[in-house]
């Protein structure tokens, strides 16, 4: 009989009635880590998110080109970060598809708000029309 609290191993190795804690971060890919739970982002994640937040209004950047711009990371690392750390005053619809699509965790907002900010759509205005509204993260003169 086991004694309550301590865990029991399986036959295969496995631990029952035991939780770790979860990890404080995760790996993101190319050597980039994104902090979990409430702790603040990690030097990647702010610099991500002070790039999307320099992104002026009518122009975008992909996925990729936040990453790019940055140094660090894919797409998806800019995803996770958007997703864990993106605050109501970030212009997360600014950062969209490789393909022109919106954002996708919630597409129409992200399309009223590209119209609002006067982003240049293609002619069916589900699309961003990447050619005119790409930034390339040079400041505005």
């Amino acid at each position: 009989m086991r004694e309550p609290g301590r865990p029991t191993v399986t036959g295969g190795g496995r631990v029952r009635g035991s939780r770790a804690a979860p990890p404080a971060s995760v790996s993101a890919g190319l050597g980039t880590r994104i902090r979990l739970g409430d702790a603040e982002p990690s030097p990647h994640a702010r610099e991500v998110l002070d790039t999307i937040a320099r992104i002026p209004p009518g122009k975008v950047m992909t996925y990729g080109d936040v990453a790019e711009f940055v140094g660090a990371g894919t797409g998806r690392t800019v995803g996770a970060v958007l997703r864990r750390y993106a605050e109501d005053d970030l212009p997360w619809h600014r950062v969209i598809r490789s393909t022109g699509a919106p954002n996708p965790s919630n597409p129409a907002e992200a399309l009223r708000r590209l119209i609002a900010d006067a982003t240049p759509l293609t002619p069916s205005g589900e699309r961003v029309h990447l050619a005119a509204a790409r930034w390339d993260g040079t400041p505005a003169t």
